[in-house]
């Protein structure tokens, strides 16, 4: 009979995360959050509290992820601590909106970084394009985790490297200057980015959902636990180990735009480019539009490759607890839940022929920042609950860290759904669905 097998090594588990991390975010982002908080010193800051606040939360998963190393991730760990019923719904919103989500975003993302690269040529096929893209990228991870693993490797060596010299050509080759930091993007075009967003608290907290984007996925391979390589060990220094690298490069990156180009000029992007791509071709003209685009290509397909990895686990785990379709109940020879992986590439598919990237964002972050918090919160139950459990690795500054993670979540939810009603309330319907479901296949077992 098949079954997982652990082939995620230190680097390998690390890239997952990094490659997730590491997509379009820290290209497309950087001209919404200027809009939101007008200043480059404000939009480095928010990256830089959004950094913190994602180790905090991986620092939580990772003392979780240790003690109970099994496919499925937060799955496994909600419905351990507050039953079947919340362990579902989270199953449910990631396997249904979440995860899916976050894939039509990158491979929409990836399908205009391609159209770039052809000159416009594909304009009029964005779509056919996207589920393409989305299609290969579950061809590409139906084989062995360690083809995986290797495979997620190659894509975070090169994003890495495209990230890292995109910054250090802006600082060395354009004619720069430092007083861009003390002026303001007020007075950009800002296309597609609503008033109610731009400037004060709404504002800062739409800028930190922005940057959180950009972070999404440093949780990715979680449900990939039962795959890990002494996992013990393992777990929490890739989850460190990722955080800190990606971290770096964003803000790095960042800086250097702002280097580049004023504030105006950055808010002033269109949708149809990236704040990285102005930047570069402010420096080496023209030709470097398609160099650029090239690699945020090859970094947006990454994304999505890493990406669809977990989201074969968790339908696959729901499945294997009869607590989903039981057709997805099924490894292929190499050990990888090849079924659950068509089934989230349709929903993924269904939502990439939407188009919109900005609002497929919001609705992924808005869910799953929902239930990061129930996930950390679960590392205060377990340890008055089990207060003896074998942990093999105990985060640092506890209390603090999980009640901090868990506070300033809960703030960013309070703030989008009063900024942004509409796809928040969209979020929570998508949960909410869930739970007819769950009394059926509660019956049913």
């Amino acid at each position: 009979m098949a079954k997982l097998v652990r082939g995620l090594t230190l680097s390998s588990a690390a890239s997952v995360n990094i490659a997730n991390m590491i997509g379009t975010g820290v290209f497309l982002k950087a001209r919404v959050m200027t809009c939101n908080v007008d200043s480059p010193t404000s939009v480095l800051m928010v990256w830089l509290a959004a950094g913190l606040l994602v180790l905090a939360g991986a620092l939580c998963y990772a003392e979780l992820a240790a003690m109970m190393p099994e496919a499925g991730g937060e799955y496994v760990f909600i419905n351990k601590t507050y039953g079947k019923r919340a362990g579902f719904l989270w199953g449910w919103a990631f396997t249904g909106i979440t995860r899916p989500a976050s894939i039509a975003a990158q491979s929409v993302s990836t399908a205009i970084f391609l159209n770039i690269v052809f000159d416009g040529a594909l304009k009029d096929h964005l779509a056919l394009v996207s589920v393409t893209g989305i299609a290969l990228a579950t061809v590409l991870n139906s084989f062995s985790v360690r083809a995986t693993g290797s495979v997620a490797t190659g894509f975070t060596v090169v994003k890495v490297a495209v990230v890292f010299a995109a910054g250090v050509c802006a600082f060395l080759f354009s004619k720069g200057d430092w007083l861009h930091y003390a002026m303001s993007g007020a007075g950009g075009a800002c296309e597609g980015v609503p008033p109610s967003t731009r400037g004060g608290l709404a504002g800062g907290g739409a800028a930190m959902f922005g940057a959180l984007w950009g972070y999404q996925g440093w949780a990715q391979f979680t449900p990939m636990a039962g795959e890990v390589r002494d996992p013990q060990r393992t777990i929490p220094r890739a989850f460190v180990l990722a955080v800190l690298v990606v971290g770096a490069l964003y803000i790095f990156a960042n800086a250097s735009y702002f280097f580049t180009l004023t504030p105006i000029e950055v808010a002033s992007v269109p949708l149809s480019s990236s704040v990285a791509t102005v930047a570069l071709t402010r420096v080496f003209g023209a030709a470097a539009a398609s160099l650029m685009a090239a690699g945020m290509l090859i970094s947006s397909f990454g994304a999505l490759h890493t990406g669809m990895a977990p989201a074969m686990r968790v339908p696959y785990a729901m499945a294997k607890d009869g607590m989903f379709f039981g057709i997805l109940n099924k490894l292929s020879a190499g050990g990888v839940p090849v079924r659950a992986g068509i089934f989230a590439a349709a929903l993924a598919g269904a939502l990439a022929l939407t188009g919109n990237y900005d609002r497929l964002t919001d609705y992924a972050v808005f869910s799953l920042l929902l239930f990061y918090a129930l996930t950390a919160s679960c590392v205060i139950v377990l340890r008055k609950r089990q207060p003896h459990a074998e942990r093999p690795f105990r985060l640092p500054w506890y209390p603090f860290v999980p009640l901090a993670f868990c506070a300033v979540t809960l703030v960013l939810l309070i703030n989008m759904a009063y900024s942004q009603p509409l796809q928040s309330a969209a979020g929570l319907a998508i949960i909410a669905s869930g739970v007819p479901f769950y009394w059926y296949w509660t019956r049913k077992g």
